[in-house]
């Protein structure tokens, strides 16, 4: 890429950040001012202030100054007595557990209807399809099935000598279809020792003038192959794959239960995949101290599916900006699923470590005085920042590296 396609990339991509962040805080002020809680101050951005829109006469936000400020990252929300122990007529302290609760929630909620409205819009051009049981009505789904072909094959492997070639349509893997590439290490790792089938189809040179669609069956075959128990490196069937046509979820009738259903299977794969890196990077961290030798490839693994902003607004928007308005519409929407996910978890600063906070002292019947609230979300605070300038440091290496 181009300098000027990633500025374009970043500038597109901080937007989009903006819009989500400013959505998010925009559920909290709304649910807010309907349980009784005074909102002083509704940003866009963070100060100093740019602008100020005076405080609204009318609509959700009636009362409340808005304001636009200089630094576009996200927005926020000033609640009047922010503070659990400040229970004066109006405040958030005053405000009932349940409607404390309501208010907390209400930013994750709002990410992930977004996700929803995305989701349903894609579903009626196509959403990409990412992983087995993605949500369709079969009766209902127009979109193209996947196509995976051979991109090389390793010298003497088990596909070499079964005779696969480049260019290679791969059908069938042990009677199961192939429409991503994702599957073919997934099956041959669970088949490792035994011996498969492969149905392909082969492309003949001579013949492809006369082809107009992509993939262009000539004819099909089907090889036994027996898999090694180890990969050594190079995969147990010894070849690397490509996606030649992606797959897609395409409706019409169906299209709001398609996005519905598939921003919450999103959902549930995002936080199994952050559980799933923070149990690698547990793994890992112990492995260097007792002299795994796996340790140090089990941390690099699990950071490499990791982004901090140098990597989202350098690298994945710009790229997602190349590709077209679908595949950045659909990044959107997983950005905005993150970001429900990420508030949910019990980091102090986040709005799920102060529902917990809440939830907890309430529970011992203990008032959450300011000085401790504060004492603890700065902890809180220091990590994520320090987490995110690991992750920034990161990002920036796998750029200079």
């Amino acid at each position: 890429m181009t300098w000027w396609q990633i500025l374009i990339g970043a500038i597109v991509g901080l937007l989009i950040l903006t819009i989500l962040v400013v959505l998010h805080e925009l559920g909290h002020a709304i649910t807010a001012k309907r349980n009784g809680v005074e909102v002083e101050e509704f940003g866009i951005g963070f100060p100093p202030r740019a602008k100020s829109f005076g405080v609204m006469k009318s609509g959700p936000l009636k009362g409340t100054l808005v304001t636009l400020n200089w630094l576009p990252i996200g927005g926020f929300c000033k609640m009047h007595g922010e503070s659990d122990d400040d229970k004066r007529k109006g405040t958030y302290g005053a405000a009932s557990l349940w409607a404390k609760t309501k208010i907390l929630l209400a930013g994750v909620t709002v990410n992930f209807l977004t996700a929803c409205v995305i989701f349903t819009i894609l579903a009626f051009f196509g959403i990409p399809v990412i992983s087995k049981g993605q949500f369709a009505v079969a009766s209902d789904n127009h979109g193209e099935k996947g196509v995976v072909d051979v991109y090389s094959v390793v010298k003497d492997s088990p596909a070499d000598k079964a005779g696969l070639k480049k260019g290679d349509i791969l059908k069938k893997i042990d009677g199961q279809d192939i429409t991503m590439s994702t599957e073919v290490p997934e099956i041959t790792k669970a088949k490792a020792g035994q011996t498969i089938k492969i149905e392909y189809n082969r492309e003949d040179e001579d013949a492809k003038a006369n082809c107009l669609k992509a993939p262009c069956n000539i004819h099909t075959d089907t090889v036994s192959v027996k898999l090694p128990k180890e990969d050594a490196g190079k995969g147990r069937l010894g070849i690397t794959t490509e996606q030649k046509i992606s797959a897609t979820i395409k409706a019409t009738w169906s299209a709001p239960l398609v996005g519905i259903v598939n921003a919450a299977q999103f959902f549930w794969l995002t936080l199994a995949s952050l559980w799933n890196i923070v149990l690698a990077l547990i793994s890992g961290a112990i492995g260097l101290f007792t002299g795994a030798p796996n340790a140090k490839q089990e941390i690099e693994v699990a950071t490499s599916g990791v982004s901090g902003p140098v990597g989202i607004l350098g690298q994945i928007f710009p790229a997602a900006v190349m590709a077209g308005p679908t595949v950045l519409l659909y990044v959107s929407g997983i950005i905005a699923i993150s970001l429900s996910v990420m508030n949910l978890l019990p980091i102090p600063g986040l709005d799920g470590g102060r529902l917990y906070l809440t939830l907890w002292y309430h529970a011992r019947r203990r008032t959450l005085t300011k000085e401790r609230e504060e004492e603890i979300v700065g902890r809180g605070m220091t990590f994520l920042f320090i987490l995110i300038i690991v992750v920034t440091v990161a990002d920036i290496l796998r750029y200079v590296l």
